[in-house]
């Protein structure tokens, strides 16, 4: 799942012409958002509410062919959105295409990877794979997203890489066991192979006593890519990455906490302190 669909949100069943979805109350997501200006506000809501509906699609959608035939849909309804046709389910996204110059092969590639989730469970991909993975749920929208920000073209799309990769590979060191519930392992294989798991499982990959050394290396590449994206938000204005710095800092605090917890099981869920996250919004939100 995308990092921003991540965010929990009350699941139902609502009209296609229903008001957008919103990240819950007190997430870092929604609290990034309730920051920004009203245009970039609302853009971001409609940005979101796609994303947690082709997500829901992937995760929750039904049996394979019925998610493959909803995510094929929703590629015809972007095209259309594109074509100047939008259907209401799209119509949300009218002005913030518009306005923000929001790119249609952003939006695709978002549900390219959801659809790399509905076609089959991903057990070990090599690690190729899981960067693409990566950059189709998590980087794609944030080059949807640092366009509704302000920010300029290059550091933007390099920010949306970085910081795309540092919250999506610390939602998967997080969930590992919700994934392995589901069938699912992100872990790559380089890594799990070098401990001796050629072709794991999501059970055997879990109860491998060398589990630790695979999730450590992950959070290490994690690291790194907030540091470069914490590089590039450094040279760039505040106003224009107030946003990214709140839901970056948000989720570093996840990511040191598990690295603070270890990996064996049993694993109790790392979820930031609202003292911490006061903090966050203490050193970010004042520009």
């Amino acid at each position: 799942m995308t990092a921003l669909a991540s965010q929990p949100t009350p699941r139902m069943e609502a009209p296609a012409d229903a008001a957008p979805a919103l990240p819950a109350a007190g997430s870092s997501f929604y609290t990034a958002m309730r920051l920004l200006p009203a245009a970039q506000r609302d853009a971001m809501y409609a940005v979101y509410a796609f994303c947690r509906a082709v997500d829901d699609v992937a995760d929750d959608g039904g049996a394979r062919e019925v998610r493959a035939a909803e995510l094929d849909r929703w590629r015809a309804d972007i095209d259309a959105l594109y074509a100047g046709r939008p259907v209401p389910r799209t119509q949300p996204l009218v002005g913030p295409v518009r306005q923000f110059g929001l790119r249609r092969e952003d939006f695709q590639a978002v549900i390219d990877g959801m659809a790399m989730d509905a076609e089959a469970d991903i057990v070990a991909p090599d690690s190729a794979t899981l960067d693409l993975y990566c950059d189709r749920v998590a980087s794609a929208v944030g080059r949807l997203s640092v366009r509704i920000f302000g920010l300029s073209e290059e550091p933007g799309i390099k920010l949306a890489h970085h910081l795309g990769r540092a919250l999506q590979l610390t939602n998967i060191l997080r969930d590992i066991d919700e994934d392995a519930e589901r069938g699912r392992l992100y872990l790559p294989a380089e890594p799990l192979a070098g401990i001796g798991l050629s072709h794991p499982t999501p059970e055997t990959a879990l109860a491998h006593p060398r589990l630790g050394e695979v999730c450590a290396r992950l959070a290490e590449e994690a690291q790194a890519h907030y540091d470069a994206a914490w590089a590039i938000m450094d040279r760039e204005p505040r106003r224009a990455t107030k946003a990214p710095r709140i839901m970056g800092a948000a989720y570093h605090l996840i990511l040191v906490g598990l690295r603070r917890r270890g990996w064996a099981a049993p694993r109790a869920r790392v979820k930031p302190g609202k003292l911490a996250l006061i903090g966050v919004l203490l050193r970010h939100a004042i520009v």
